[in-house]
C-alpha cells in the first residue's frame, strides 16, 4: 500500500474500487452513451464494417499520439504556437507530414457542395499561365505609386491582340502612366519597382490571396478581412477568364479534386465577369461559350485515366446580395436562359456576399417569389441552396437569414455559422431534412472562429444535425491545393468526437445532399430519407462510397497495423 493511500483511508477518502463510487461511474459512462446515441453519427457506427470500426480505433490512437508528441510542444523553440486544434496557418506545414494527413489524404470524400469556383484556382499557376499566355496585359484606372497603392488599388488583366510593347508607353509604375491602358504584362513585371518579375510575381500572389498576417488580425473584425478578401475576386477573374488560361486551369483544379477523392463538384459561380474566347478582344455577350468551355472540358477530363471515376460537376447559379433588384432580376433571367440551354449544368440558386453587408434575404423576398414564379412558367425547376448564418449576430438582421431560408425551402444552407443559436431551427433543419454546408477553415480565417476549438461544428453533430465539410474559397485563403483533406484533418484532430467514422458520416451525407440530377421537392426528400436502401442514383453511388471507404479501411489496418490493439 503507498502512502498516499494510507493517508486516504486514514481521512476516509472514498476509493475508486468503492460499490457506490464505481455506480456513480456507471451511471456517469450511461449518460455519456445516451447522449452519444443523439449524435448525428449514432447509426452510421452501428452499420460500419468490423474492418471500418479496426480502422476507425486505429485512427484515433494515431490522433492521440500525435496530439502527444506532435502538438503538444514546438520543435522550432519556446515561441511556436502549436497545440490540437491550433489555427490553420499555424498548423498548416506540420500538419502536411504526419500520419493523421496520409490517413485523410487518401479517405474516400465524396462531393464537394460548397466552394466558390473563382476561389478555387491555383494562385501561383494562373500567374505562370498569364505570363505563359501570349496577349496578356494589365491596366488600372490610375498610376500605382505608393505602398497604399499596391496593396489596394485596383488593376485588371485582360488578352489584347494588339501589342504594345513598341509604343514605349510608360508604365503602371510612374506619374506619366496613362489611366486604363493596357500594358504587357511581361513589360510590367519586369519594370516593377520592388524587384522585378520575381516582386511582381510575389505582389500579385498577394493581391489575390488572404495571407497569414490577414488572418491573424482578430481585432481587426469581420469587415476588414471580407474588405481584403472581396478585393481579391475582381482581379483572379481577369486573368481567369480568357479561355486558353481557364481551360488549362480548370483542369488542373478537377485533376486535385478527383486526386483528392472528390468524385461529385457544385461550384457556385456569379455571372459578373466576362469571358473571352481565344485570340478576340471583345468579351463574349453571354456566357454560352463559357459553358461550352466547361462542358467540353468535364467531359474531356472523364476521359481521361486521373478522371475515369469522377462523377460530374454542376453550377450553382449565384447572384450577389448587395445588388439593385433590377440587376438581380437580370441575373436570374440569364439563369433561367442558361437552365434551358445547359439544364445538366444548372443545378441550383443562390445569394453571396458577405451577409453583414448585403441585403437580408427577407428584402429578397419579393425577387424569390417573382424567380420560383417565372421558373413555373419556364417549365424549369431551380432550387435553393441559400448562404445564411455566416455571421456573428444573435437576432439581427443577418441571423435572420437562417429563418427565411428554411421557410423558402433551401434544400441545403451555405455555412449556418450561427445556427447553433437557435433550437427550433434545428429542429426545423432536422425535421426538413436540411444539410449545413460546414466550411470550418473559411470560417476561422475570414475571423468568426478563432479555431476549430471555438467553431459551432460540434454543436450541430452532437445535436444530430446533418452536415458536410466543405472547402468554400481554397485558393484565396491559403490552402496551397484543391481538395478537402485540409478540412477532414483539421475536423478530426481537433474535434475528439469527430474521428474517423465521424468524418465518414459527413462524407456520406455530401453524397446523399448531392444534386446529381434534377428532382422535385418530393423526390429530393425521399431520396434523401431513404438514404442507401433507395433505389435511385443516390443509393447507387452510396453503395460505391462504402465499398471504397472498406477498401480504405482495409488499407488502414494493413498501413498502420503497428497502431492495432486486435493484433
Amino acid at each position: 500500500m503507498s502512502d498516499d493511500t494510507a493517508w486516504e483511508l486514514a481521512e476516509g477518502i472514498p476509493q475508486v474500487e468503492d460499490q457506490f463510487i464505481q455506480q456513480y461511474l456507471q451511471g456517469r459512462n450511461a449518460l455519456i452513451a445516451e447522449e452519444q446515441k443523439r449524435r448525428h453519427d449514432a447509426v452510421f457506427r452501428k452499420s460500419m464494417s468490423p474492418i471500418a470500426a479496426r480502422a476507425c480505433k486505429i485512427v484515433s490512437q494515431i490522433r492521440a499520439r500525435e496530439q502527444r508528441e506532435l502538438w503538444s510542444q514546438g520543435l522550432d523553440g519556446e515561441d511556436e504556437i502549436i497545440y490540437p486544434g491550433v489555427m490553420f496557418h499555424h498548423a498548416k506545414g506540420r500538419m502536411e507530414k504526419t500520419n493523421l494527413w496520409k490517413i485523410v489524404e487518401k479517405m474516400p470524400k465524396g462531393s464537394l457542395l460548397h466552394a466558390h469556383m473563382d476561389a478555387m484556382f491555383d494562385i501561383d499557376f494562373l500567374i505562370d499561365q498569364a505570363f505563359s499566355t501570349p496577349g496578356i496585359h494589365i491596366s488600372a484606372p490610375k498610376p500605382l505609386l505608393t505602398s497604399e497603392d499596391y496593396e489596394t488599388a485596383p488593376v485588371s488583366f485582360q488578352f489584347s491582340s494588339q501589342s504594345t510593347t513598341a509604343d514605349n508607353k510608360p508604365v503602371i509604375w510612374t506619374d506619366g502612366y496613362e489611366s486604363s491602358s493596357l500594358i504587357p504584362i511581361k513589360t510590367a513585371a519586369s519594370t516593377f519597382p520592388q524587384g522585378g518579375e520575381d516582386g511582381f510575381r510575389k505582389w500579385l500572389t498577394r493581391r489575390c490571396m488572404l495571407l497569414p498576417e490577414h488572418a491573424y488580425k482578430y481585432h481587426d473584425g469581420v469587415d476588414a478581412i471580407w474588405k481584403v478578401f472581396m478585393g481579391t475576386f475582381p482581379i483572379i477573374n481577369s486573368i481567369l477568364m480568357y479561355e486558353p488560361i481557364f481551360r488549362a486551369c480548370f483542369r488542373r483544379m478537377l485533376g486535385q479534386l478527383a486526386a483528392d477523392g472528390i468524385r461529385y463538384v457544385e461550384f457556385r459561380v456569379v455571372f459578373l465577369f466576362q469571358f473571352r474566347t481565344e485570340g478576340k478582344d471583345e468579351p463574349e455577350y453571354d456566357y454560352i461559350k463559357f459553358f461550352d468551355v466547361f462542358e467540353e472540358e468535364i467531359q474531356r477530363f472523364k476521359k481521361t485515366e486521373e478522371g475515369k471515376r469522377f462523377y460530374a460537376a454542376r453550377i450553382i447559379w449565384a447572384g450577389l446580395r448587395r445588388t439593385s433588384n433590377q440587376d438581380i432580376v437580370q441575373t436570374m433571367n440569364e439563369c433561367i436562359i442558361s437552365k434551358h440551354e445547359f439544364p445538366d449544368l444548372i443545378c441550383g440558386f443562390d445569394m453571396v456576399g458577405q451577409e453583414d453587408a448585403g441585403r437580408p434575404l427577407v428584402d429578397l423576398v419579393p425577387l424569390l417569389f417573382w424567380f420560383r414564379k417565372t421558373c413555373m412558367e419556364e417549365g424549369v425547376d431551380i432550387p435553393f441552396f441559400f448562404h445564411a448564418g455566416e455571421c456573428l449576430g444573435d437576432g439581427d438582421e443577418t441571423d435572420h437569414n437562417l429563418f427565411d431560408a428554411i421557410l423558402l425551402g433551401t434544400r441545403r444552407i451555405g455555412h449556418g455559422f450561427s445556427l447553433y443559436k437557435h433550437p427550433l431551427l434545428i429542429d426545423l433543419v432536422k425535421e426538413k431534412k436540411i444539410l449545413v454546408e460546414c466550411c470550418p477553415i473559411s470560417n476561422e480565417i475570414l475571423r468568426l472562429a478563432n479555431s476549430i476549438k471555438s467553431h459551432p461544428l460540434p454543436a450541430l453533430l452532437s445535436r444530430g444535425v446533418s452536415v458536410s465539410l466543405c472547402n468554400d474559397d481554397p485558393a484565396i485563403l491559403g490552402h496551397g491545393r484543391n481538395g478537402l483533406t485540409h478540412d477532414y484533418w483539421q475536423a478530426i484532430q481537433g474535434l475528439q468526437n469527430v474521428d474517423l467514422a465521424g468524418a465518414a458520416m459527413m462524407v456520406q451525407n455530401s453524397i446523399l445532399w448531392s444534386c446529381f440530377e434534377d428532382q422535385s421537392a418530393t423526390e429530393w426528400k425521399r431520396e434523401v430519407g431513404d438514404g442507401i436502401l433507395g433505389e435511385g442514383l443516390k443509393a447507387n453511388r452510396l453503395q460505391e462510397w462504402w465499398s471504397d471507404f472498406d477498401k480504405f479501411c482495409e488499407w488502414v489496418v494493413l498501413e498502420f497495423a503497428e497502431f492495432d490493439d486486435d493484433d
